[in-house]
């Protein structure tokens, strides 16, 4: 007597399971383990086996019996039942799929993607510009204007498929009918095919332009930004939409300011005298020169803020600062009458024995900048 699985469990439904709980459960599992689906090892054994459980099940009869007796020798396999005709499993998954699995025709598709790269001076990312970038792009012929065929003409039915676009392929197995319904191998799902090509794409309906296209820069854009340019990108196919065109910007470093987010950073170097003493100097900006105020006793690491001298917010009006640190040059080389002031400088001022904590260093001023 052979031995047999629990139908209910195979179908994953309870003993009481009603008749459309059963049809579903069988309804999901022949579609996952369906050898024209499945091609795994194992699944035409289990499509076999979830047949069986459902023809016993959905018949009144055989579940009785199966039921009170279960599949021994006094159930199913000793009352006859035991000769499932699998023949008929095809018309059976007919039934709940119609037979068929679709391939829909093709669909507009959406063209693609494109990249540019653009370098763009330090000023010209701090208050915008606008630029002018080429690029290669597909568009649809100028002459054909996308249907591929020579001007005049028109594309004939494919008879392949008819003009449908889809070929149907019936597929038999001792499970029954099985068929199936593909995308037209000839015509690409257009349904159509091309007899007198265009000359100018040669049937693609596509070609390759030189475009020149005109870019806008905001004002406080920063490096590795990237514009979108919706729509100038490669041209869709069946009608679909053009691609996008995006822009990534490198932008070049500045001979004196260092980027901080919407700040700039400038390194004022002075002499000893300028520090000392105190002093006016004569320092750029991003809108042109300006006198700063040095006050007498500065020291290296000292910080001084120009308020709205910085880079424009992206998606504000407000501006960030020009932080201005300052640094006490050393000179490397003194004359001979140098060496003898500052020698009598020296004396003059004696030792100098600050205590360290009184100072404050380069570092700890700078995070007093930035609040770090």
């Amino acid at each position: 007597m052979p031995t047999k699985r629990d139908y209910y469990e195979i179908l994953g439904v309870d003993r009481d399971a009603a008749d459309e709980e059963i049809r579903k459960a069988f309804r999901k599992l022949a579609f996952k383990y369906h050898p024209d689906h499945n091609h795994q090892d194992g699944a035409e054994g289990r499509f076999k086996e979830v047949n069986e459980a459902y023809q016993v099940l959905s018949d009144p009869d055989r579940r009785a019996a199966y039921d009170r007796f279960g599949y021994g020798a006094e159930g199913l396999f000793g009352r006859g039942f035991e000769g499932f005709d699998f023949g008929g499993l095809g018309d059976i998954f007919d039934a709940f799929f119609g037979g068929v699995t679709t391939t829909p025709r093709q669909a507009p598709r959406r063209g693609a993607d494109l990249y540019q790269h653009l370098t763009i001076s330090f000023e010209e990312a701090v208050f915008g510009c606008e630029k002018e970038v080429k690029i290669s792009r597909t568009e649809n012929c100028a002459q054909c204007h996308g249907t591929g065929t020579k001007p005049g003409s028109q594309p004939s039915r494919c008879p392949n498929c008819n003009g449908s676009g889809q070929v149907k392929r019936v597929h038999q197995s001792i499970f029954g009918r099985f068929t199936n319904i593909a995308t037209c191998p000839q015509c690409h799902g257009e349904g159509r095919v091309i007899t007198n090509p265009c000359p100018q794409c040669h049937g693609s309906g596509k070609e390759k332009q030189p475009r020149q296209i005109s870019v806008t820069i905001p004002a406080g854009i920063d490096d590795n930004f990237q514009i979108r340019l919706s729509g100038e990108g490669e041209v869709g196919s069946r009608g679909g939409s053009s691609g996008n065109l995006y822009i990534i910007l490198s932008v070049e470093p500045h001979k004196f300011f260092i980027r901080e987010n919407d700040n700039i950073l400038y390194e004022l170097p002075v002499n000893f005298a300028q520090a000392a003493l105190g002093a006016e100097v004569e320092i750029p900006t991003l809108d042109g020169k300006t006198k700063l105020k040095i006050p007498a006793g500065s020291q290296t690491g000292d910080v001084f803020r120009l308020k709205n001298q910085g880079i424009p917010h992206l998606h504000g009006s407000r501006r960030g600062d020009q932080v201005v640190i300052l640094s006490v040059v050393t000179p490397e080389k003194l004359s001979q009458k140098q060496c003898q002031l500052l020698e009598e400088l020296a004396q003059s001022l004696g030792s100098t024995n600050m205590p360290p904590q009184k100072r404050k260093g380069l570092l700890e001023r700078l995070k007093n900048v930035y609040g770090v």
